[in-house]
């Protein structure tokens, strides 16, 4: 082993959300200038230290905290280069707020497995890290569906169908992304679960799960034609529909309001919702700058911008 890096990068459910898990498409986005950077540095003794924002300390002592999967896979990783007792210290360092819906442990496994196989000199094919970065996330997640760990190694956008590959779709020239945090976390579990409760007690709700799959149809066309306007349209389409599932709050529907009145071209939640993030499509990068200072002024606790250009 000899000091090596590994990045990775956030992501952001476009469109889709919550229709996705009725096998409808979605379209996630990676976020390129959200990153995480992982080093690892060689020790002579047998000491595996981590230093992260969210765990510091030996591996071994990770058994019962939010780490876990990750120092499982880091465990693993070092059984595939044969080298079980090897001394490093590791040293994460992540722009991603966790339980924001953006992808936060898929792109520290997706950075860990880049940063150990550098490290050994081994190359690293994206398949054979996808099947790695679901070492930590079946741990971490239980199910998970592949999203976070296909976007936060993706260069371009994603279609996703459950139960398919995903696959890179065309991606605009033209427009930015404001993503707003509301400062409550993201609720994954309980906002599939209320979703699945409205449906089961009234069926005639699955319109809502039928138009958002049609809306990401029409999207993936909208971003082949670079066309923003179309894009904005039908995020605010979809969050209407989202709101109707019941998986909106009144925190993020003043997000959403605050990002249209300063002209936006489109806003929604973006991930589980009940919680979480917005997305806000701006035309420019002037536009995006006073997205961005109104929703800061209306309460958001961070902010991120992603020109779709750059």
């Amino acid at each position: 082993m000899h000091e090596a890096s590994g990045t990775s990068h956030a992501k952001a459910i476009l469109i889709g959300e919550h229709a996705v898990v009725y096998s409808q498409p979605a379209i996630a986005l990676p976020i390129t200038t959200i990153r995480m950077q992982v080093t690892v540095t060689p020790r002579p003794q047998n000491e595996q230290l981590v230093q992260s924002a969210f765990f510091n300390g030996d591996i071994r002592q990770a058994k019962t905290t939010r780490f876990n999967g990750i120092a499982t896979l880091i465990r693993q990783l070092l059984v595939r280069f044969d080298a079980k007792t090897q001394g490093f210290k590791l040293n994460i360092i992540s722009d991603l707020p966790p339980e924001r819906g953006m992808g936060s442990s898929a792109a520290t496994a997706i950075a860990v497995i880049r940063c150990f196989y550098a490290a050994f000199d081994e190359p690293l094919d994206h398949d054979t890290l996808l099947r790695w970065a679901d070492v930590s996330e079946h741990i971490i997640h239980g199910n998970p569906s592949g999203i976070d760990a296909a976007t936060c190694s993706a260069a371009r956008p994603q279609w996703l169908i459950r139960g398919h590959e995903p696959r890179n779709i065309a991606q605009p020239q033209r427009g930015v992304i404001v993503i707003a945090d509301s400062g409550v976390q993201g609720q994954t579990g309980a906002a599939v679960a209320a979703v699945a409760r409205l449906l089961a007690a009234n069926p005639e709700e699955q319109q809502h799960i039928t138009a958002l799959g049609q809306l990401t149809r029409k999207m993936a066309l909208a971003l082949a034609e670079d066309d923003i306007e179309a894009i904005g349209s039908m995020m605010n389409a979809a969050q209407t529909h989202l709101q109707s599932l019941g998986v909106s709050s009144v925190r993020l529907d003043e997000l959403i309001s605050a990002a249209t009145k300063a002209g936006a071209l489109g806003a929604k939640l973006t991930g589980s919702g009940m919680g979480g993030c917005i997305l806000a499509l701006t035309a420019n990068e002037q536009a995006a700058r006073v997205v961005d200072r109104a929703l800061l002024q209306a309460g958001a606790t961070q902010t991120w911008q992603y020109a779709f250009a750059g």
